[in-house]
């Protein structure tokens, strides 16, 4: 057989089987799908050099040999649904999700739909669900075939997390690449073959393939999907590690046909240019902005950028879009505590000492310096006698440079953080030795008295509040030397809570298997410095931060809160507490120079802005304000720090007018996904949705003795007691013993959401659809039969439903048409001897749900399902024709979705009959 004879959707007969036509990578191959198997065994074949001829081939029909239940037939109809994934609607992706997406998060779908070339900047806030919202696109433009290879670009502390969230929310198995892994993934590989051919789906850490080597093969063997996460990362600063990962996508960007997504919730972090190299990545025309200051001029500039460019704020999602069941409820608290006896002395002598180098510094650049180590040294000693003690000790090695102390003192580094919770080293000379012999056995002593420093009182007082309101906390600690020395304190006064300490020393590996240990254990507290506060969600184990330290930087303080209080959250309320002095200068100093106003401006216009760009005035500032609110009257006015407070103001107000102007400019209001979202809710009901998911996992599990547990509002599952050869498949995916369960996707924590792409529900809808099509193939499974009778009182009539799983073709225009299988798995019913359906889709399916009434003999099922097969033939025009209804209403469903998205293509759908008979079922009604 040619294959040019064959058409996307034909059977086919090659190697004893039955396979379906997917599609032809060229005219003398053939990619196809077993009849009976799942999208994992599809193979390409070449017709020409198989040694058995390649012939047309028919869908076998149900016979009375295949008997089987009225909980057989609705098994059997669930588990055809559930493990179809080429649906035929406009959102071919609806069938792998394992996540419901919110209104919102299908803006940015509809916005790639109707660019050619997909390049969008998403840079809503932290929480709301950059990662869905990227994922959805990807698994669309998967499903539609416009991109078969991708790669996730990431630091390296998110690709686990980035493996993960594929997996478990997209229904996609993708290899990580990083140094640690990179040379097993390269091993076997032919010379001219590189790991981003080789394995079509990637997440590359951003340390790793930045360097030039690597970088130049990667830009020759990038796929033409790529995502960048935390993209604020690679265009920001000066140093090397920036500029190589900036090259980089630069480089990737230099191809007009790649389509770019760039995730990040800091897009404009005060550094203008920055922001142009980032908006330079989308569009060459949108690096320089507006070519004119011409009012069109900037209409046209704001239109382009409009196209490629979605932020949205909490404010937006509750307030435009109304979804304020996507994130639980918000409480914050301050909670301000007082230095008192040795602990204040503490930090009032160090001041002193820091003072002193100061007005000995010779010359502006020596007093900018010595302004910045004093900052940095109060900033530890402010945290904790153990991180002074640290920070006291790097003191004596010698000084350190601006660009050191910098990312210290404001928090920066967003994105690529490494080993910014080490205390730094400041400044020395011969005079201090003495002087910092004495602070440093100062803060040793008050090391030892952690019991007794006021802090650590209130953060145990703190908690206690917290757990009794059902809070499992998080406490953030600024250095590694706090995060231990507070980690010790709470295990002593929390001895039945598991209390670990994550920070700077450990791997990222290590960092996610430490919290991972957390899950069994209900009773938890996590101290972590900020090496968590972007990356590792925890919102499935924590509900709650403590800001033991200020964050010197607003976005920084919203990130860690962030890891909590964000989509997906379980629990009802997050809690937030910021912990302070209130007789601290340098607390004191932080919240007048920069908690304060950034405050009052995310409480005006629903934006967090970052510190402003003029480091040198925020520092000037702040050492002003440390030394007014020193408790020793000698301190204040020893330096002329000129008009600091009103320059800084007017970086301020500048920030603020920044943050309204785009505070609604980018929220895509004019997007309705609301017109859209009936079409994704029908197209998940008609694949199975959550009620279809929970029904069948509860029978399928009955039907494999290993039935679900009943724990309150949830279920058990007991995946040790399936049948070994799908506890095995399982097994291997981390899944074993018995686990609390959810089919509602906001379960609470400690249970598991189940979805329909979950490997427990995939697993066992593919192994029931196989057994039932092929029981050849599951000799010792028991497999469902596919016909059946019963008596009912839902029909007044003798009643046939046909279970069928209709094939289209959908060819889509654009810059290349492309053929697309789609299936649908639905049913037609037919009463008495008629030939006009008289229930279709939906409605027909429903029959068989309501609880049979009474048994029939096996003789009379046989001779009932026998006279049904007779009919069949009668059925052609009926299943005919509601086939071409159902591809002129999936046409009509693509056009309105084109529509909504302002997008010019069109999507043609068309029968591929005949359609497969896969379950035969008689009711027969009870008065019979």
């Amino acid at each position: 057989m040619n294959p040019s004879q064959l058409q996307t959707g034909d059977l086919i007969a090659a190697r004893g089987r039955e396979w379906i036509v997917l599609g032809k990578p060229d005219d003398s191959l053939l990619r196809v799908r077993p009849l009976s198997g799942s999208e994992e065994d599809a193979i390409v074949i070449a017709p020409a050099l198989e040694a058995t001829p390649v012939t047309t081939a028919s869908f076998g029909r149900p016979t009375a040999e295949q008997l089987d239940t009225q909980d057989a037939a609705r098994l059997l109809a669930d588990a055809l649904r559930l493990s179809l994934r080429r649906g035929a609607g406009p959102f071919r992706s609806a069938a792998h999700l394992g996540v419901e997406p919110r209104a919102y998060q299908l803006v940015p779908l509809l916005m790639a739909l109707r660019l050619e070339v997909k390049r969008l900047l998403i840079a809503d806030d932290v929480g709301i669900g950059k990662t869905i919202e990227a994922g959805i696109i990807l698994r669309e433009l998967l499903d539609r075939a416009e991109v078969d290879r991708f790669a996730v670009l990431c630091p390296p502390h998110l690709v686990d997390q980035w493996i993960g969230e594929l997996a478990e929310k997209f229904d996609i198995d993708a290899v990580a690449v990083t140094s640690a892994r990179a040379r097993s993934l390269e091993r076997g590989l032919a010379l001219s073959d590189s790991i981003f051919t080789a394995y079509p789906y990637t997440v590359v850490s951003l340390d790793y393939i930045k360097a030039e080597g690597r970088r130049d093969e990667f830009a020759r063997a990038c796929p033409d999907f790529v995502i960048v996460d935390e993209a604020h990362a690679c265009v920001g600063g000066s140093e090397k590690g920036t500029q190589q990962r900036y090259a980089l996508l630069e480089r990737l960007a230099e191809n007009e046909g790649r389509h770019l997504l760039l995730l990040t919730a800091t897009p404009h972090s005060g550094n203008q240019d920055a922001y142009a190299r980032l908006l330079s990545l989308l569009h060459p025309d949108l690096a320089s902005g507006p070519d004119s200051p011409d009012r069109n001029a900037v209409e046209r500039y704001r239109r382009r950028l409009v196209q490629h460019f979605v932020q949205r704020r909490r404010p937006d999602i509750e307030g435009l879009w109304g979804d304020v069941r996507a994130f639980a409820k918000p409480l914050a608290a301050d909670a301000p505590y007082t230095l008192t006896g040795d602990f204040l002395t503490f930090q009032e002598d160090v001041l002193d000492y820091c003072v002193d180098i100061a007005i000995r510094a010779d010359g502006e650049r020596a007093r900018r310096l010595a302004f910045w180590g004093t900052l940095a040294l109060m900033r530890c000693v402010g945290s904790s006698p153990a991180a002074a003690a640290s920070a006291l000790r790097n003191r004596l090695d010698g000084m350190a440079e601006e660009e050191a102390l910098e990312p210290i003192l404001f928090d920066a580094a967003e994105g690529m953080l490494s080993d910014s919770d080490v205390e730094p080293a400041t400044a020395v000379d011969g005079e201090e030795l003495a002087a910092l012999g004495s602070l440093i056995a100062a803060a040793d002593r008050l090391a030892e008295r952690a019991s007794e420093d006021p802090k650590v009182r209130e953060l145990i007082r703190q908690l206690k509040v917290l757990i009794d309101r059902g809070a499992r906390p998080v406490v953030f600690c600024r250095f590694i030397k706090t995060a231990e020395a507070v980690g010790a304190a709470l295990s002593v006064t929390f001895r039945k809570h598991t209390v670990d300490v994550v920070t700077g020393r450990l791997t990222p590996d290590e960092r996610r298997a430490r919290i991972d240990a957390m899950e069994d254990h209900p009773e938890r507290i996590l101290v972590a410095t900020d090496c968590l506060s972007e990356g590792i969600n925890l919102q499935n184990l924590f509900n709650a931060v403590v800001h033991y330290d200020l964050n010197w930087n607003p976005t920084r303080h919203q990130q860690r809160e962030g890891r909590v209080d964000r989509f997906g959250q379980r629990a009802e309320n997050v809690f937030s507490v910021m912990m302070f002095g209130a007789n601290s200068a340098i607390d004191g100093a932080v919240i007048d120079v920069i908690t304060k106003k950034a405050q009052r401006i995310a409480r005006e216009t629903g934006v967090v802005v970052p510190v402003p760009e003029d480091s040198a005035s925020v520092t000037s500032a702040l050492m002003k304000a440390m030394l007014l609110h020193s408790n020793r009257p000698r301190a204040q006015g020893t330096f002329d720090f000129g008009g600091v407070d009103a320059q800084l103001e007017t970086e301020w107000r500048d920030a603020e007018v920044n943050a309204r102007k785009s505070q609604t400019r980018y929220s895509q209001a004019s997007l309705r996904p609301e017109e859209v979202l009936p079409e994704w809710q029908g197209m998940r009901a008609l694949t199975g949705g959550p009620q279809e998911v929970e029904r069948f996992t509860r029978r399928a599990v009955a039907r494999l003795n290993a039935p679900l547990g009943e724990v309150g509002e949830h279920w058990r599952v007991h995946y040790d007691r399936l049948p070994p050869q799908l506890a095995e498949r399982l097994a291997a995916r981390g899944f074993t013993g018995t686990r609390a369960i959810s089919f509602a996707d906001m379960a609470p924590p400690e249970v598991a959401y189940v979805g329909r792409v979950h490997p427990l529900v995939a697993m066992l809808a593919e192994n029931m659809a196989e057994g039932a099509l092929d029981p050849r193939g599951r000799p010792d499974d028991a497999p469902l039969g596919r016909a059946g009778a019963w008596r009912t009182r839902a029909v007044s009539r003798v009643t046939t439903v046909l279970l069928m799983r209709l094939r289209f073709t959908m060819v889509t225009s654009g810059r290349a048409n492309r053929t697309l299988l789609a299936e649908e798995a639905t049913a037609l019913a037919f009463e008495g001897p008629g030939t006009d359906a008289v229930a279709c889709g939906p409605e027909a399916l429903a029959l068989l749900e309501p609880e049979a009434s009474g048994n029939v003999e096996r003789v009379v099922i046989a001779r009932r399902i026998g006279e049904a097969l007779d009919r069949l033939g009668g059925y052609d025009a009926a299943i005919r024709g509601y086939a071409h209804d159902r591809a002129r209403a999936l046409s009509e469903d693509h056009q309105r979705v084109t529509e909504a998205a302002r997008g010019g293509l069109t999507t043609e759908v068309s029968p591929v009959l005949p359609a497969d008979i896969i379950g035969l079922y008689v009711l027969i009604p009870e008065a019979s």
